[in-house]
């Protein structure tokens, strides 16, 4: 439920771009930046609170972050300054830097070694069930009752969740050991860098063409379906993400490589048809498929490469995962300005390339490895 908030909340504006453009008399190229900002209030805040609140009880810490969701979805939803929903839009980004720095350590320390990965995983379920279901709702309901609803929904359900948190959540403190850890030492750990590298230019991809999707779609003269092609994103990630929740625990280096070889594949029938229907729907759903379980591999590939440092990780992961999505919708925006949206299938495919060589050229790594081949 966390992260499917999180999700939720960072990506809404991408269905409804044209509907929070007009509302607020701006350009769908600057309102693309209300993700952008979002991801550089995680960018920004999540190493130094993860290093600032090691040794907070992560129950609670959880809880403030989620009732930091409420209140900068309220604001969005009822704010008519512009100035003031980027405000938010940061903020809300601060929080999101907080809830990701501890959700995948806090999934691994309920399971024994050997369901790591798959207690990641589940932990994980609410990125595509955002996308699967989530934003098509909310491109819905901005269709149909306006944008700013979608985003008190959103605060409702973080009122909910943190009354869920305090029923049922088991309230672990930080690992003795993980104090211990710097910044610095933990980035330079075997196999931190490599991850981080393929993780940052795959996700660097994804949010070019996810971004700006409708104009993207406009080229196949889509854009009515926006919706729709949402969901089919959402509902092949959701698949993708089962598949690798049961497979991830052996077959980690394999599943990284397929991941990134079908988005590549499926960036590439969007620089060679990007004008046929039924062509994006196959590209969609492949795109879907490859990206719904991928945090989930990435999270597991360094939580395997930082050991007992995991939580300081995590938040270096954090970092570098809001940089690529930032950079994605800044770069898309610039894009979309100068060269129109044809172009952002060229950029991704050149970035994807670059993170398949990387992940094949270290994919005989420890890291890569399952948690049960580790064992």
């Amino acid at each position: 439920m966390a992260s499917f908030i999180v999700i939720l909340t960072e990506v809404l504006p991408a269905g409804l771009l044209p509907q929070i453009a007009a509302s607020l008399n701006s350009s769908e190229a600057l309102m693309g930046q209300l993700i952008t900002v979002y991801a550089l209030g995680s960018l920004v805040s999540a190493i130094p609170l993860a290093a600032a609140t090691q040794g907070v009880d992560r129950r609670t810490l959880l809880m403030i972050a989620i009732a930091g969701f409420g209140i900068v979805n309220t604001i969005t939803a009822i704010s008519d300054n512009l100035a003031v929903i980027f405000v938010a839009r940061f903020l809300g980004g601060v929080a999101a830097g907080l809830v990701w720095s501890m959700i995948a350590g806090y999934a691994a320390r309920m399971v024994p070694e050997s369901q790591k990965g798959r207690a990641i995983a589940i932990a994980m379920a609410g990125t595509p069930l955002a996308l699967t279901v989530g934003i098509p709702i909310g491109a819905f309901l901005g269709n149909f009752v306006g944008w700013r609803i979608a985003f008190g929904l959103i605060s409702a359900l973080a009122l909910l969740l943190i009354f869920w948190i305090m029923a049922k959540l088991p309230a672990f403190p930080t690992n003795g050991e993980e104090k211990r850890q710097n910044v610095a030492g933990v980035f330079v750990l075997p196999g931190m860098r490599p991850v981080m590298a393929t993780m940052l230019l795959y996700v660097l991809a994804h949010s070019i063409l996810y971004t700006y999707i409708s104009p993207l779609l406009a080229l196949a003269e889509l854009v009515q379906r926006t919706d729709f092609i949402l969901l089919v994103f959402g509902g092949t990630s959701l698949v993708g993400l089962l598949l690798v929740g049961i497979l991830v625990d052996r077959w980690l280096r394999q599943l990284a490589l397929t991941s990134t070889a079908l988005f590549l594949f499926a960036s590439v029938l969007f620089v060679l048809f990007p004008a046929s229907p039924s062509v994006v729907y196959v590209s969609v759903g492949l795109w879907g498929f490859a990206f719904g379980g991928v945090a989930t591999l990435f999270v597991t590939a360094i939580a395997n490469a930082a050991g007992p440092a995991q939580d300081v990780a995590q938040s270096i992961t954090t970092t570098v995962w809001n940089t690529a999505i930032g950079a994605g919708s800044l770069v898309g925006g610039m894009l979309l300005d100068r060269f129109g949206a044809h172009s952002f299938s060229y950029a991704a495919t050149a970035t994807l390339l670059a993170a398949l060589l990387i992940s094949w050229l270290t994919r005989n790594k420890f890291y890569w490895r399952g948690a049960t081949a580790l064992a």
